[in-house]
């Protein structure tokens, strides 16, 4: 099964838990601090909440998309998305056996022309602590560090994944 993944940025994680679990009738399959993520069978959807603040702009305004994902169920899978991506011209970014989003995955990073990140990845087994959390409480750090053929890297270490 191949469903999407939407994750969001939201400034109140249990405001927008309750919001999301009337939305898709259904509740969270897993919350942890800062974060939570619902896997929605109808439509296939995998939605991860992922708590910051507000901008310091003053304006409330918090970004809403904070990366997009196609959860695939193997790493086979995975490694084949990689292969057709690469062979489609895009610049990829495989990580293998890395803990993000309280889970150890599989995946592989593309961006679409305006930046936004996109991962297809698999889950491999849950994971008790969030080791991508970064300093500033994000896990899934998608700052661009630097372009590549007109296409921004993503800063991926230890400290930030997902």
């Amino acid at each position: 099964m191949s469903r999407v993944q939407l994750a969001l940025n939201v400034s109140d994680l249990d405001a927008a838990i309750v919001f999301y679990s009337k939305l898709f009738a259904t509740e969270p399959a897993k919350v942890r601090p800062g974060y939570a993520n619902f896997a929605i069978a109808e439509p296939p959807l995998k939605l991860v909440l992922i708590e910051h603040e507000p901008s310091s702009r003053g304006d409330g305004v918090l970004g809403a998309l904070n990366h997009l994902g196609i959860e695939v169920e193997t790493t086979e899978e995975v490694g084949s998305a990689t292969r057709r991506l690469a062979d489609d011209g895009l610049a990829t970014e495989l990580e293998e056996q890395t803990t993000c989003c309280y889970a150890l995955q599989d995946k592989v990073w593309v961006h679409d022309p305006d930046g936004a990140p996109w991962e297809v990845y698999t889950v491999l087994a849950d994971a008790p602590v969030e080791s991508g959390i970064a300093g500033d409480g994000r896990c899934c750090d998608t700052s661009s560090t630097e372009a590549t053929e007109g296409i921004p890297a993503v800063s991926r270490t230890s400290a930030s994944c997902c």
